[in-house]
């Protein structure tokens, strides 16, 4: 028997949605997955949906079956063929409300039961981590160690963790899939969510917000690494001192624009817009007088060598997963010199006396210009292994890129353009010769990645 025109172009239509069902469910990599059992959250709710999951089939294969046998049963036989009329049947009308009705309580025990346990509150004895949304990134303290940092959450490994949700600004959603979660964050209103991670190793995962949240919620997302409890006990001991400004090598990446290559995207997308060759006159906005004494002196210090700490300060960046590490291409027009060789010492004397448009937005413990707080707190941010709320790896290419047009790199982000001729995608307006220039950049960065 021919097929039908109309059954051809539907058969048609529906198998590639059919391969890509097929296609994907053959993949055994979900590095997102709610399905985990790594915490006590994840297991409830895990064993809730098994239940749900296993009744809702046997419903519907119950239902259907009773539905085909219908439709064959009481087909329409011949021309002839009148249905029979029916004044009710007491027993099956009973029959079909109590049946709903038990399968209900099947459902609605089990699932009140993991609503009170996932919503109680949490044992006193529970780590405390506040968590505040801001747009678009995500702020973390720890009141117990008075730890503040910023897109990076560390907890240890088989120690339950009580979450407070803030927000800054407006309403987020606080995840971490293969943890647990998810839970609101709303202004006024502070939310909580806690969960124990007991079946994980040292590891990283992703987290995100799940709330559309304005232009760059896509973009807003950090990183939760789970370590041994001594190794968390370290990292929080050492995030309560000051920034420690060891000996770190001035930072050169090979050479892949000449000198005088254009400072970023244009000022003006048609064209016209004037760049200034990196031998120009440094920016009329820095003193010629001498900086103040560095807070720590280097000059003892060997050049390259690495900043000595004690214990665990960060999560190895060889043990982090492929998945977690962030692969955000760069905006195209984005250029650096990056024939430039950071200083430090100068990076830190020029925010230190002059702030560099920092010092009103962020915090570095131990420099007394950085007292900011409307940006994340950036006293450790060189032991750090993301930026701009987890979508950019920690590297001086990104790290220069992003002080130079962070609202390039990330639309809608409140930190301003500060490169010389650089164009604010934001205002419209191009940044003047008193903004950064990208030696002066490369000097931040390289005192920036010296802060462990």
């Amino acid at each position: 028997m021919p097929v039908p025109p109309r059954l051809r172009r539907l058969l048609a239509a529906a198998l590639p949605a059919v391969l890509a069902v097929f296609i994907t469910a053959c993949s055994t990599n979900y590095p997102n997955s709610v399905f985990t059992r790594f915490t006590d959250f994840n297991r409830d709710i895990g064993h809730l949906f098994d239940i749900l999951i296993w009744l809702g089939t046997i419903v519907f294969v119950f239902v259907e079956g009773i539905l085909l046998y219908t439709i064959w049963r009481f087909r329409r036989r011949s021309e002839n063929d009148r249905p029979e009329h029916v004044h009710g049947n007491t027993t099956l009308e009973i029959l079909w409300t109590a049946i709903p009705a038990l399968i209900l309580a099947f459902i609605a025990v089990p699932t009140v039961r993991t609503i009170f346990k996932t919503q109680a509150k949490a044992s006193a004895d529970a780590l405390q981590v506040e968590v505040i949304g801001h747009q678009w990134w995500w702020e973390f303290r720890y009141p117990q160690y008075n730890v503040i940092t910023a897109n990076e959450l560390y907890l240890p490994v088989g120690r339950k963790v009580n979450f407070t949700l803030k927000s800054q600004d407006v309403i987020h959603s606080f995840w971490i899939p293969q943890l647990g979660g998810k839970r609101d964050v709303i202004t006024n209103h502070p939310n909580y969510l806690w969960f124990t991670p007991d079946s994980v190793g040292e590891t990283a995962w992703n987290g995100m917000c799940v709330e559309f949240c304005g232009a760059s919620h896509a973009n807003m997302r950090f990183k939760t690494f789970t370590v041994t409890s001594a190794d968390f006990e370290s990292w929080a001991a050492h995030q309560t001192t000051a920034a420690a400004f060891g000996a770190v090598a001035a930072a050169t990446v090979s050479t892949s624009a000449p000198s005088g290559a254009p400072l970023g995207p244009p000022a003006n997308p048609q064209g016209g817009s004037p760049t200034r060759p990196e031998s120009a006159p440094s920016a009329p906005n820095v003193s010629p007088t001498p900086a103040p004494a560095p807070a720590h002196d280097m000059s003892t210090m060997t050049a390259g060598a690495a900043v000595q700490q004690a214990g665990f300060v960060a999560f190895p960046r060889e043990k982090i997963p492929s998945y977690v590490m962030p692969s955000t291409p760069i905006p195209p027009g984005m250029t650096f010199n990056e024939s430039l060789t950071g200083d430090p010492e100068k990076g830190r004397a020029f925010l230190t006396s002059f702030g560099g448009g920092c010092a009103g937005c962020h915090t570095i413990s131990g420099n007394p210009s950085m007292v900011g707080v409307t940006g994340p707190n950036l006293t450790h941010v060189g032991s750090r292994r993301t930026i701009a709320a987890g979508i950019y790896p920690n590297d001086t290419k990104h790290l220069r890129l992003w002080i130079k047009n962070a609202r390039w790199m990330k639309p809608g982000v409140l930190m301003p353009t500060l490169g010389a001729f650089q164009r604010d995608p934001v205002t419209g307006q191009t940044v003047p010769q008193t903004g950064l220039t990208d030696q002066q950049i490369a000097d931040i960065v390289a005192y920036l990645q010296a802060l462990k």
